[in-house]
């Protein structure tokens, strides 16, 4: 068991690859089917992580649509990057469903604290319990209440510095809570992991954060501790990004190499 932090200043414990290789195991034998409402700019690359994963993504964007089929999926993402009225409907009309369903369903803030109307959406979607939030420092601070202006997707602010407000927000909505930058960090208000890893080219490429959030709503559906699969979506990301930035030469290459490296994944640490 690790310790329980009370204390902003405290850092967590790494979170451990035994824990991690065992949620995968558990990933591989029951792949769930994902309802990803994401941003148009990643439904592509987001689809290709899961597929590769061995978990099976659906985009179903129409409102009367998109609520049928979100009772259906073993898991919803909930992605307010390229967000509008239409959209937001339906986003609204699948988490109904969801939770109707007892379908756990992730938030990821796009952007929140830098425009009012996704701002506002955001703590709206709050209220209908989110089972995982994942977003960088500056999105989860703004989220959480501790205001910052972020420069659109991008983070100002360094994910350490962003813990107390997730460790805040976790419990405020009861709800996990990733925030994601040089390193992860995974609370749900009272237990936290830290994730290191990654590369900083994986910034360079646009939807790796969007397509995690995916992966967050993917382990979600799984039994058990959903801070253990939250921490383990991460885990994966991070380790796959970091191997496969040493391999290639830069965004163009990263993209396809990235997919074989999930693809090829069969446990964490090796």
């Amino acid at each position: 068991m690790h310790t329980i932090h009370s204390d902003p200043s405290i850092t967590p414990d790494l979170f451990p690859d035994t824990l991690a290789a065992a949620c995968l195991q558990q990933f591989h034998a029951t792949p769930p089917l994902v309802h990803c409402l994401t941003n148009e700019v990643v439904q592509s690359f987001t689809a290709n992580v899961l597929l590769a994963l061995g978990a099976f993504p659906a985009m179903v964007v129409e409102p009367k649509e998109a609520a049928q089929f979100s009772a259906m999926a073993n898991g919803l993402l909930i992605n307010i990057g390229t967000l509008h009225r239409t959209r937001a409907e339906a986003m609204l009309a699948a988490i109904a469903a969801a939770n109707q369903t007892a379908t756990p369903w992730v938030l990821d803030p796009v952007a929140v604290g830098g425009l009012a109307y996704r701002t506002e959406f955001a703590h709206h979607l709050l209220t209908l319990k989110p089972a995982a939030i994942r977003g960088n420092a500056s999105e989860i601070m703004a989220l959480s209440g501790m205001a910052t202006m972020g420069r659109g997707v991008d983070s100002v602010d360094t994910s350490l510095a962003a813990l107390p407000s997730a460790r805040q927000l976790a419990q405020q909505v009861k709800t996990v809570v990733a925030v994601t930058g040089e390193v992860d960090y995974i609370t749900d208000g009272q237990r936290d992991f830290a994730v290191p890893g990654g590369d900083l080219l994986m910034t360079r490429v646009v939807g790796t954060g969007c397509a995690l959030s995916a992966v967050v709503a993917a382990f979600c559906a799984l039994e058990g501790d959903r801070l253990h699969h939250v921490a383990t979506a991460c885990r994966i990301m991070s380790q796959v990004g970091g191997v496969v930035s040493q391999q290639v030469t830069g965004p163009g290459s990263f993209i396809p190499a990235f997919l074989d490296g999930l693809y090829q994944l069969k446990t964490i640490g090796v």
